[in-house]
């Protein structure tokens, strides 16, 4: 499975791609949407992890020119900001049914994972 991240907390992405490099996913990571789009157009991927507020351009409208380069990319949204009913409201009117709020927990991010590609022939 591979697994891009997009977050302008390098900290954070970069620490959630080494656990899950630790669990044999192949996770790739970046801070800014412009260099996520740039990595989607060269490289296949099955998940990206997003965050909802990236500076330039909002995660919400990051899913929406990555599924334009990868209509089977699948997608987890990451929230710090506001509550998780309104996050919750918009990211279902925008398709995005998977998120977490920071500090996102590893088991967690997994447990979702699992949970998007169940019955899809597991991981890889």
């Amino acid at each position: 499975m591979r697994v891009l991240l997009v977050d302008d907390e390098i900290e954070l992405v970069s620490t959630l791609a080494e656990r899950l490099a630790m669990r044999d996913i192949e996770a790739e990571w970046t801070s800014t949407a412009e260099e996520a789009l740039e990595l989607v157009r060269r490289n296949r991927y099955d998940l990206a992890v997003l965050d909802v507020k990236i500076p330039r351009m909002s995660g919400l409208v990051l899913k929406k020119k990555m599924e334009e380069i990868q209509p089977s990319l699948h997608f987890i949204f990451m929230t710090g900001h506001g509550s998780e009913k309104d996050f919750a409201q918009g990211a279902a009117e925008a398709g995005a049914g998977f998120y977490l709020v920071k500090p996102v927990k590893i088991e967690l991010l997994m447990e979702r994972m699992e949970e998007i590609f169940r019955g899809q022939g597991g991981q890889e």
